[in-house]
């Protein structure tokens, strides 16, 4: 449960959530920059409440599309993980352009240059790397470069930034990517950033659940300073190439806090009743148990229906969340509630160990 201190008394850096869900990427900020949650924006009303019930002190924003970012408190942090379905690869790919929801990220892009917070946190899914975007034309720019007539919603450019042949989005040809034009509409806004890939197995889940994670800050130097606790940070090992169920560092320069690394538990071998429970996922299992601290719930919900549906507690686990995190009799929430608000958040730990790998 986070903290609740007097705002007054309280020095701890202040996070802004966007396109909150159940808190996962908030949870990992406020771990990471020893920072707390003062607002949050969410339009499930739903998944609204379990945010609520674990930051009551934080109000409610509302919709994105309707928040005049002149009248909002400042952060240091703003947190967002916008929506994934026109860039997921399970989704119809429409991309990142205008009247898409994934093109609620320029709202995003407003409200950073609004506020102004010293640190950006950006969390989305694998298909970033790879739906095509279209950037809006900002009123006024008569600039053709950005989305020339031959640019279609599969080939789209934008400004000249890079001459070089692997440059994104330099001609129709080679079309601008998702996390391009999220990164082109942060170099717009005059701040530097980096991304990687990572899938939770990477911090011992037993799933991939890979997502890209985004931390930019001004280009020019800042007050605001992140602290680190050491007995956090990851073992160093030689650098391994990239996979699918690797780290994705931007560049080659080599992330070395994000590589894989030996996990606490990750040799353990699962006693003969895990092994009766699970079968073939029974060390994975183990694994997730060790480092959760807690045994791992039942998997489905029994009843009378044909299909069986997946535990909401289950899930939960998965994530890693504390127990009742979601499915607290207290938060209100129906089980396809509750399993709606878990089906795309991003396991905590994942994104803590992503943020102080982006940092280092």
């Amino acid at each position: 449960m986070p903290e609740t201190d007097d705002a007054s008394t309280d020095h701890r850096l202040r996070v802004g959530s966007l396109f909150s869900g159940y808190g996962g990427l908030d949870l990992a900020a406020e771990e990471v920059f020893d920072a707390r949650t003062v607002w949050f924006s969410e339009i499930n009303e739903p998944v609204a409440r379990v945010f609520a019930h674990h930051w009551p002190d934080a109000p409610n924003l509302g919709d994105i599309t309707t928040i005049n970012w002149n009248t909002v408190p400042p952060v240091d942090i703003l947190c967002g993980g916008f929506p994934c379905q026109d860039v997921s690869t399970v989704g119809k790919m429409a991309g990142l352009a205008p009247g898409t929801r994934s093109g609620l990220w320029a709202h995003m892009a407003a409200a950073i240059e609004v506020l102004q917070p010293q640190w950006v946190v950006i969390e989305n899914v694998r298909g970033l790397l790879a739906a095509t975007a279209i950037r809006p034309v900002p009123e006024g720019d008569d600039d053709e470069r950005r989305n020339p007539a031959t640019a279609t919603a599969r080939a789209a450019t934008v400004h000249n930034l890079e001459p070089d042949p692997w440059g994104l989005g330099d001609e129709p040809a080679r079309p601008l990517r998702a996390l391009g034009a999220v990164l082109g509409d942060l170099a717009d806004l005059r701040y530097d950033a980096r991304w990687i890939g990572l899938p939770a197995s990477h911090v011992g889940a037993p799933h991939a659940r890979f997502r890209v994670f985004v931390l930019a800050r001004p280009a020019l130097s800042h007050p605001a300073r992140l602290r680190l606790d050491p007995r956090q940070r990851a073992d160093r090992e030689s650098p391994s190439s990239a996979g699918d169920d690797h780290a994705q560092p931007s560049s080659s320069r080599t992330l070395d806090q994000a590589r894989p690394h030996k996990l606490a538990g990750s040799d353990l071998r699962a006693d003969r009743g895990v092994l009766r429970r699970w079968g073939r996922y029974a060390p994975a299992i183990a694994r997730w148990e060790h480092i959760t601290g807690r045994p791992a719930p039942a998997p489905a919900i029994l009843n009378d229906e044909p299909v069986r549906r997946p535990a909401p507690p289950f899930v939960e686990w998965l994530m890693g969340l504390s127990a009742g995190w979601v499915t607290d009799p207290s938060v209100g929430l129906t089980q396809p509630q509750q399993l709606s608000a878990l089906g795309n958040g991003v396991v905590p730990a994942q994104a803590a160990v992503a943020l102080r790998a982006l940092f280092d």
